[in-house]
């Protein structure tokens, strides 16, 4: 069975709000083996709520609204839905009176459009809110497909406030779809890849993962890495996982060293499990990542068991002062070179007496420089260089995009190869 979710909200629509229900209610359908194959955000218009409504339950299996059950003239999903069914609302007095009494309680007076909060789909069974005023409703229904023959509907109504959401999916629709749902399990499985073009991932995957027609494989691109998404449904867990591997396994054996990660784990948290693996100490040098790259380390819990620290040497001054880069070797080549980068990731692990050193230099722009030894290189120009007291390595980057993303991409760069020095 396959489940969309429809937010419901005109603010949604702007910049200022976003849709955070949608991913609790996927992770809660996962759960239970629903695969969500749709997401849609409305806003507060009936005609189109209903067209969404109509679309929704004409394509899936379970279909959950959130939003738009309040009492005020824009809050319509009760009435869209009713449309999209070709069903009636009534007033349920029990409802009705509830409400009233959640007013008296507050010695307030209720408004007379709090009264349309009681309004029911002919068949649905409400869901009292017990965090809040507007009920919530389930309707188990079967409308007519194609041929002619009753497809089953699940349809579910909630309201928008996170809190009242969760708290009514977790009480009273959970325990009825765990009760109608058939057994199914859902395993997923992540493998991550860094600096490698989708393209290439692709083509040399595609062969493997198209003969697994029962696992969705998604293949996601951005900074700076490539990951490749399995997920499949099977009556057990067992099952559902074992296929997955299985799909996993044969990608890993293809793509080899090229995977960082097998079990989701960041760049960052796969480098300082194999610096502690080996006992080993890492100091940085940055001048162009201006410290992201001590920023992205520091980010994961007890790296200072590895790693010691670093500078930010932005002017040449400091090269000189923290990582001992001789000025004659700043003044012959630039700041921005290989003889540089080298004697910044030699400088760093000699004055901070660790296992290894890195030194970053490059231009991230936006203006190239008109004088001195770097006169007319290029923006994207960026030097890594990476020493561990045997052997002193540099590589050479032209990376394209603006300042953030040179910089993003120059540390990406970095931690790629210190992990493949690594292994």
């Amino acid at each position: 069975m396959i489940a969309e979710i429809i937010a419901v909200g005109s603010e949604m629509l702007t910049p200022h709000r976003q849709d955070t229900n949608s991913l609790y209610l996927t992770a809660a359908l996962n759960k239970l083996g629903v695969s969500v194959a749709f997401k849609t955000i409305v806003g507060d218009n009936f005609d189109h709520l209903s067209s969404a409504a109509a679309i929704a339950i004409r394509r899936a299996d379970i279909i959950v609204f959130s939003g738009g059950l309040g009492p005020t003239e824009d809050d319509l999903t009760r009435e869209a839905v009713a449309a999209a069914l070709g069903l009636t609302l009534h007033r349920d007095p029990a409802t009705l009176l509830a409400l009233q009494q959640k007013f008296l309680t507050r010695r307030i007076a209720m408004p007379p459009n709090n009264q349309k909060q009681a309004d029911v789909l002919d068949g649905a069974i409400l869901l009292q809110n017990k965090t809040g005023s507007a009920p919530g409703q389930w309707l188990d229904t079967a409308i007519d497909g194609p041929q002619g023959q009753p497809h089953r509907k699940i349809i579910i109504l909630l309201p928008g406030p996170p809190s009242e959401l969760k708290a009514l999916f977790d009480g009273e629709c959970r325990p009825r779809l765990s009760a109608v749902l058939p057994p199914r399990h859902i395993a997923t499985r992540l493998l991550r890849m860094a600096l490698i073009p989708e393209s290439t991932v692709d083509a040399r995957t595609a062969p493997i993962y198209k003969k697994f027609t029962d696992v969705e494989t998604t293949i996601l691109a951005g900074s700076a890495e490539i990951q490749l998404h399995f997920f499949t449904t099977k009556p057990t867990q067992q099952a559902a996982q074992a296929r997955v591997n299985e799909l996993a396994e044969l990608i890993e054996a293809e793509m080899g060293e090229d995977i960082f990660s097998n079990d989701g784990a960041s760049l960052e948290e796969v480098v300082q499990l194999m610096l502690g693996l080996r006992d080993m100490t890492l100091s940085v040098a940055e001048s162009c990542t201006g410290g992201l790259l001590a920023e992205r380390l520091t980010a994961i819990p007890n790296i200072s068991r590895n790693f010691i620290g670093g500078a930010v040497v932005y002017s040449d001054a400091l090269k000189t002062k923290f990582a001992a880069v001789p000025e004659a070797l700043l003044q012959q080549h630039g700041a921005i070179s290989p003889e540089v980068a080298r004697a910044l990731a030699d400088g760093i692990r000699l004055t901070t007496n660790s296992s290894i050193g890195i030194g970053v230099t490059g231009l991230a722009g936006p203006a190239t420089p008109t004088t001195g030894p770097d006169a007319g290189k290029p923006v994207g120009l960026v030097y890594i260089g990476l020493s561990d007291g045997e052997d002193t390595q540099v590589k050479q980057l032209q990376l394209p995009g603006d300042r953030e993303r040179i910089r993003f991409w120059a540390s990406q760069h970095a931690l790629e190869m210190l992990r493949r020095h690594l292994q």
